[in-house]
């Protein structure tokens, strides 16, 4: 996955706008809040941020 820093320094969870991290093996961007933890997929290294297609946490 290729994203720019700057990008990731703003970015941040539709559901409850917590900082996300990079999850390079899933190709996620995943919540970093304990309650939420929401995964976004990122395709063609485009973040989809999208609350409908996040994966929830397990």
């Amino acid at each position: 996955m290729n994203l720019d820093a700057r990008l990731l320094e703003i970015l941040a969870c539709p559901q409850c706008h917590a900082p996300l991290r990079v999850d390079d093996e899933a190709d996620e961007l995943v919540c970093t809040s304990d309650t939420c933890g929401l995964a976004y997929p990122v395709r063609d290294d485009i973040p989809v941020l999208l609350i409908d297609e996040a994966r929830k946490p397990r």
